[in-house]
């Protein structure tokens, strides 16, 4: 939810008479509940009881009421008073709670990662084991990743409370089901990926699935649970073998009628290009995706990224074709997804982001071209946050946000 400026107030939930028949309280009450969390959670500083009163037009005493409940059940928390803060008794300030926490597991083409975060945004258990998964076969995979799921949630806080679990994979995700329909670069086709994860491991909470780099994109979409990044709209790619992709917009990833948006890896660059694991040829990801990249640049597909961007700065001539070859495939790509959808911010996550220096150039000279609009709003190229698992990330920020939707169903 985005901060509410200063001065500025949000319309309370509170029912205007018995025109609202059907309303009840125990509805008011949790919708406030949530709108006071919510713009806590939202604001840079941390605010008072008078400040929330201020920025939701909810009465002072309403709101002392909702704080005192949110605080006991850990969605909120309470700082040291404020001293000199003016006359009359100092304002407590408020800040987002450390009672509840969410987990957030990925299995990528190069690793596993299980991380743990609260509404904070502080990360307070993270493992990320790399390996090769490519062709992986899933019982022995989600098996491992349990056991992380395990580590990480055995270092909870004692008094902490798991609040959800979700699962990001590199692949197409039914919105309806959760079932993972397909995850080219894993080789992983119509599979109940959640049901493979022992519950025990995940403290015996429901497990959604995701896509990773929908999940990845609200990394950039949040600095926190609740609290919008610098960017609101925004095409963001996940650069790893392969490239994932997400349309964000004001704030939300646009996930399209049955969830699959996004798969902009899978835009092909050229028709007659190689042959691409999902079966088409010639897509994006062939040019620009770490492996493709990397074997272009005569290295081995295993190699770190630095080593790449070290030859192309010494001037190896391979290396600099490769990456001139991905910066236009990019190029192409993205145009097209900037003129159907009129979001001209790009930021680029994993090894793209590593190698932005070097495609920016290109990149923006293709974009320049190829958009429609770039002559009245030029393109932008940013990075990600360099979070080493930005999918489990984003799931667990994912979590979160349900948190926030309905703190009632927290509360002790």
């Amino acid at each position: 939810m985005p901060e509410i400026p200063a001065g500025a107030a949000a319309r309370p939930l509170i029912p205007a008479g018995p025109s609202l028949g059907g309303t009840t309280q125990s509805t008011v009450r949790g919708n406030n509940l949530g709108l006071v969390a919510r713009t806590v959670c939202a604001s840079v500083t941390p605010l008072s009881r008078a400040g929330v009163a201020e920025r939701t037009a909810l009465t002072r005493s309403t709101v002392s009421r909702l704080v005192d409940d949110l605080v006991a059940g850990g969605v909120l928390a309470e700082l040291d008073p404020l001293a000199g803060a003016g006359r009359g008794r100092p304002g407590t300030p408020l800040v987002a709670g450390d009672g509840l926490v969410a987990l957030g597991l990925q299995v990528n083409a190069g690793y596993l990662a299980a991380t743990l975060l609260d509404l904070r945004g502080r990360v307070v258990a993270e493992r990320v084991v790399t390996g090769d998964f490519v062709a992986s076969d899933p019982r022995p995979t989600l098996a491992r990743l349990s056991t992380l799921a395990t580590e990480v949630v055995g270092r909870m806080p004692p008094a902490a409370r798991l609040a959800g679990a979700r699962l990001a994979l590199p692949g197409i995700v039914s919105s309806d089901s959760g079932r993972l329909l397909v995850a080219p670069n894993l080789r992983w086709f119509d599979l109940d990926a959640a049901g493979l994860v022992d519950p025990v491991a995940i403290g015996g909470v429901p497990l959604h699935v995701g896509n990773e780099a929908s999940l990845a994109a609200l990394t950039v979409a949040e600095v926190a649970p609740g609290r919008p990044g610098a960017l609101s709209d925004f095409i963001y790619l996940s650069g790893e073998i392969g490239i994932g992709g997400a349309a964000v917009l004001d704030g939300r990833v646009m996930a399209g009628r049955h969830g699959w948006a996004g798969e902009i890896g899978h835009v092909c660059v050229d028709p007659d290009g190689p042959p691409c694991p999902c079966g088409s040829t010639g897509c994006l990801e062939q040019y620009a995706g770490r492996r493709a990249l990397l074997a272009a640049a005569g290295l081995p597909v295993d190699a770190p990224t630095a080593d790449l961007v070290e030859r192309v700065r010494a001037g190896d001539p391979l290396a600099s074709d490769a990456v001139a070859r991905a910066a236009r495939a990019l190029g192409v790509a993205l145009a097209g997804v900037v003129n159907v959808l009129d979001i001209p911010a790009i930021v680029l996550g994993g090894h793209l982001g590593q190698i932005a220096d070097l495609v920016r150039p290109d990149l923006e000279r293709e974009l320049t071209t190829r958009a429609l609009s770039a002559r009245w709003v030029a393109p932008t190229i940013s990075t990600g946050s360099g979070d080493p698992a930005p999918g489990a990330t984003g799931a667990a920020l994912r979590e979160l946000s349900g948190v926030l939707a309905d703190p009632a169903r927290w509360l002790r």
